[in-house]
């Protein structure tokens, strides 16, 4: 079992690499922070797999950029992470979309990626 310091270096690894996709507008670079089969359940209707979740991304607007806070974290198995995070979505046009993300995080292969993603506004 990872230490709550390992657990956070972990998390953080894999939301940064995703942030810096998402703040490039780099679509298939974001479904790569994703497994194969990942659920992904964004603002819209869900979909599974990195090809939805390079459609989402591509569906964005430019200048769209993710800035996020870690909340929670905790183990569920050895090779699996729950994350709980604030997220603002700023743009350049508009005011920025506050959001709740819960993410379960899977070690497959040495490699951490996102296999559940699940947003919600906040208030």
């Amino acid at each position: 079992m990872e230490t709550a310091e390992a657990q956070l270096t972990i998390l953080r690894r894999v939301m940064d690499r995703w942030k810096t996709a998402v703040d490039a507008h780099e679509p298939q670079q974001v479904a790569g922070c994703f497994t194969e089969d990942a659920i992904f359940q964004g603002l819209r209707p869900y979909s599974v797999g990195r090809p939805g979740i390079a459609e989402y991304y591509d569906s964005q607007p430019l200048g769209l950029v993710a800035d996020y806070e870690v909340l929670e974290i905790r183990t569920l198995a050895e090779d699996v992470l729950l994350g709980y995070l604030s997220v603002a979505f700023p743009f350049t046009d508009r005011p920025a979309i506050p959001v709740t993300l819960t993410v379960v995080l899977r070690r497959m292969d040495g490699e951490w990626c996102i296999g559940h993603y699940r947003v919600s506004r906040r208030d």
